[in-house]
């Protein structure tokens, strides 16, 4: 896609898109989802999902990845006892998926099993099967945090399971 072509579409894919995509049921069911998987591991999901990139940030050309980065640090994703916090980031106007994962599950994984995880995602989403997309993703990622992290420890829930709309 252009530079003309991705503006015009972030211009046009406001709120109400993301409303469309993900009404009220479908965040408590990612929500649920989330604290679901959280109970079979010690690690923490977080889900956000932003409609569009503003002005400056379009116009410089950001990224979907370069965003996600951003949001990771925004929500202190990284902030967690095993450093073991993982960020679902969808950019809906692109609809890109970006996963960011701590260091404590990034070294265990690897870039090639959450780009594998996100392309499942996107295939889901240009079908407009969004709730589907973001449960099979939360799925995915708490299989590996499952793997990895088993439960236990004192840490408990450390960050809020209620996905993000920015």
């Amino acid at each position: 896609m252009n530079a003309f072509s991705r503006r015009l579409k972030h211009l046009l894919t406001g709120q109400a898109a993301v409303r469309r995509a993900f009404p009220a049921a479908s965040l408590a069911a990612i929500e649920s989802a989330i604290a679901a998987a959280e109970q079979t591991h010690a690690g923490q999901i977080r889900f956000a999902v932003e409609a569009s990139l503003e002005g400056s940030a379009l116009l410089a050309g950001q990224s979907a990845r370069e965003r996600a980065v951003d949001v990771f640090s925004l929500l202190r994703v990284w902030d967690t006892a095993h450093n073991n916090g993982v960020l679902i980031y969808l950019l809906l106007a692109d609809r890109d998926v970006e996963i960011v994962a701590d260091r404590g599950i990034h070294i265990r994984c690897g870039a090639a099993v959450w780009e594998s995880i996100c392309q499942s995602m996107e295939a889901c989403f240009r079908q407009g099967r969004f709730e589907q997309g973001a449960l099979e993703g939360i799925a995915a990622v708490g299989a590996l945090l499952a793997q990895h992290f088993p439960p236990g420890g004192p840490t408990g829930n450390e960050l809020p399971d209620r996905p993000v709309l920015l």
